[in-house]
């Protein structure tokens, strides 16, 4: 009787111990962030004997860029990978730093943020608004797309460009005499087919993956803003897990990060090929004196973060990060 209750008991442990992670995003499988998280899947099965399962849900097949925060808060999801600008939109404005326009020189200079006291200190802030900051994903430079090429600052002149729900985006455009409209990322395509937009901007990758050579034929290579990612969590499915759990799950997200982050430069710079081998593309890029313009002519973006956000994080920046 007693091996057959320590039989049950055991079972049951067993049983208790099997962990389902819902991780939603609103991108490709084929892009940095869908590979990342497939790739997190299959580490988290072998590290875990198969007792852990990870459902990737990409494309927002589950939720989208609207309400994929509420659901991580209501539990309806374990986990998402947000763009660092949706940060903003739910009281975290620092996290605006990185849609500054021409902040970051190189991806060098991102990882001094992400990979340093700047990027902890931001990740643990998310826990006011219930999540559990993990890591830093990145997606690539964005360069500008629209009907013409997009080199000087009166060729942004009236056109209506989409943007992520960033006040700092927003200002970027308006200083550049554009009008910035919010879309959900899955929406893009449609919006610039039927005209309700003119342009956007994207990583190459993106450019590619969502389908937008027909729709806009003219990419100039601006490298002006950062876009990335962070993965969080659910604050009360992160605290459920044992210890031995949380350091497995984290240990193969890092490594997953790791290997999402050389793709997408892998991804980018392939892409820029493809993208200058298609007929009906006209690829640009900018001259010196180009970039000084439009540096110059977006200097309100930063003076609308520092009267909102502060000094001392674009500051701390400035100096740590420094070419």
């Amino acid at each position: 009787m007693g091996a057959a209750c320590m039989l049950l008991a055991a079972s049951h442990r067993t049983a208790q111990a099997e962990v389902l992670i819902r991780f939603s995003h609103v991108v490709a499988d084929d892009t940095p962030k869908g590979q990342m998280a497939l790739h997190f899947k299959t580490l988290v099965a072998q590290r875990s004997g198969g007792r852990i399962r990870v459902e990737v849900y990409p494309d927002s097949q589950l939720y989208g860029d609207d309400d994929e925060m509420e659901a991580l808060r209501l539990g309806a999801v374990e986990m998402l990978a947000p763009s660092l600008s949706k940060f903003g939109t739910v009281g975290i404005p620092e996290f605006e730093v990185f849609d500054l326009p021409f902040l970051f020189r190189d991806l060098a200079q991102v990882r001094c943020v992400t990979r340093g006291s700047i990027g902890r200190k931001l990740l643990h802030r998310l826990s006011r608004q219930q999540m559990v900051g993990l890591g830093f994903l990145d997606n690539g430079f964005k360069q500008m797309s629209a009907g013409k090429p997009i080199q000087n600052v009166q060729d942004f002149k009236g056109l209506r460009l989409r943007v992520q729900a960033s006040r700092v985006l927003a200002a970027q455009m308006r200083a550049l005499g554009a009008y910035p409209l919010v879309l959900p990322f899955g929406e893009t395509r449609r919006a610039l087919a039927a005209g309700v937009v003119d342009g956007a901007e994207n990583p190459v990758s993106n450019f590619l993956t969502q389908g937008l050579a027909p729709v806009q034929r003219a990419v100039t290579l601006t490298s002006h803003g950062y876009l990335g990612y962070a993965m969080v969590s659910n604050p009360r499915f992160w605290a459920s897990l044992d210890a031995a759990d949380r350091a497995m799950l984290t240990q193969a997200l890092n490594d997953a990060l790791d290997q999402g982050n050389r793709l997408s430069a892998d991804m980018n710079q392939q892409a820029l090929v493809t993208l200058r081998k298609d007929p009906g593309v006209q690829v640009h890029t900018l001259s010196p004196a180009q970039r000084d313009a439009l540096r110059l002519a977006v200097q309100p973006a930063y003076d609308d973060f520092e009267r909102r956000v502060g000094v001392s994080l674009l500051r701390q920046v400035q100096r740590d990060c420094a070419p």
